[in-house]
């Protein structure tokens, strides 16, 4: 009789949590297999097409054997120039495009990668709440200790970091900014970053502000980069994306701008841990910041009309809906009494009985639990259809409410 050696995960691994978002991904690829039509708000994983330009770009440069090779590991040196000629023609904020810039797989990667090399036990992150999961677990994964706070408006927010640095000892060592927001939507303010490159100064904390979402605003709101404020690459760095404002999310293309001793740390870890970026997918990239700002404009038109719908349909549902400045979705609140069950088996409702996907607030911390996060990837008509099918479960829902068939929770208890 053989015996299996025991498995024994670090230590690190019993702090974090089950990804919701992957539980609700598996039972929407089950459906799809089974050839179910499920609507997907959950995930911001954009739809809509690349621009022809880029793609085509990558098809011809894929095709040389040049590019087959290793590439550099912090990113083409044309690509970079081009980041930091973006950031000079979109903020005036002058980057010389080498050691002040860096590519990444992704913003998401690269925050990963720079918490390993800034963070360790003993240290201590600030992350408002809610939050994109990877702004929290990043720093949990390095050994950091992470003090949440509501995010709240700009007042309460700089008050709250304020009092932490008095009191926490050591100091903070790094704060977390995610503007425009994920989930909410929030923009920020150029006043609020003067404050916090003030407080980072005045307390010795470095500042992380991931600008993924930096392009998606509406109503003619401008989000402003964190790096414009005078002082701010002192103290910090910001994360750009690809993903969102070109739509091309699966081709993992981010960046790292800024502080240079910060990025310089951040290429010592990537130089261990990764190889770079497919060289065609960096000149492609090339392509998109240099002649793309006009398809970012027709896309942000896009989701502006989406957004516009799926609030009205809301609201004619009965939910009370506050519209996002920024980003690709909504943060709305679930409707009484539904709101009993929780997010997660809310949203697990909504796709057994309706075919719509969503992301459970719960994903984004204990302040979330209360809310959903409904993404604009779908067209029009998908939107109006997913909101009839919630509908009509949500009256199937109070059927089996009336009937007692139907137990809805309220902090384990029954309604």
């Amino acid at each position: 009789m053989s015996t299996q050696t025991p498995i024994r995960f670090a230590d690190r691994m019993s702090q974090l949590p089950p990804y919701l978002f992957g539980m609700i991904n598996k039972i929407k690829m089950e459906k799809r297999w089974q050839g179910i039509d499920v609507i997907d708000l959950g995930m911001g994983n954009p739809m809509d097409p690349t621009p022809d330009r880029v793609t085509e770009k990558l098809c011809e440069v894929a095709v040389d054997p040049k590019t087959h090779r290793y590439p550099a590991a912090g990113g083409m040196k044309n690509l970079k120039r081009e980041i930091a000629l973006y950031y000079k023609r979109k903020y005036d904020v002058e980057l010389n495009g080498e050691d002040d810039v860096i590519c990444t797989i992704g913003s998401k990667e690269g925050i990963s990668h720079l918490c390993l090399a800034l963070l360790g036990p003993g240290d201590t992150v600030l992350v408002p709440s809610p939050a994109f999961p990877i702004h929290v677990y990043a720093a949990v994964i390095a050994g950091a200790s992470v003090f949440r706070f509501p995010l709240g408006s700009e007042e309460d927010f700089l008050r709250q970091v304020r009092e932490m640095c008095k009191s926490l000892y050591p100091h903070p060592k790094l704060v977390m900014l995610n503007y425009p927001h994920n989930p909410t939507g929030t923009l920020a303010s150029r006043e609020f970053f003067q404050e916090i490159v003030a407080l980072a100064k005045r307390f010795n904390f470095m500042v992380i502000n991931d600008f993924a979402y930096g392009q998606i605003t509406y109503d003619g709101l401008v989000a402003p980069s964190f790096l414009e404020i005078p002082g701010a690459m002192d103290v910090g760095v910001e994360f750009g994306s690809f993903s969102k404002s070109y739509n091309m999310a699966g081709w993992r293309l981010g960046y790292c701008v800024g502080n240079t001793e910060i990025i310089k740390g951040l290429a010592s870890i990537k130089g261990y841990y990764d190889y770079g970026i497919f060289s065609a997918i960096q000149v492609a990239g090339i392509v998109a910041m240099r002649d793309c700002d006009d398809i970012i404009v027709e896309q942000v038109a896009i989701y502006q009309k989406r957004r516009d719908v799926l609030c009205e349909g809301l609201v004619r549902m009965g939910w009370e809906v506050e519209k996002p400045k920024a980003g690709m979705f909504l943060w709305v609140k679930i409707p009484e009494p539904y709101v009993r069950m929780g997010s997660i088996r809310f949203s697990v409702e909504m796709m057994n009985r309706a075919n719509v996907a969503l992301a459970p607030g719960a994903g984004f911390g204990e302040e979330g639990n209360d809310f959903l996060r409904l993404a604009l990837v779908e067209n029009e008509n998908r939107i109006r259809q997913a909101l009839k099918q919630m509908k009509r479960a949500m009256v199937e829902i109070d059927q089996e409410i009336n009937a007692g068939i139907f137990i809805l929770e309220d902090s384990g208890q029954e309604a």
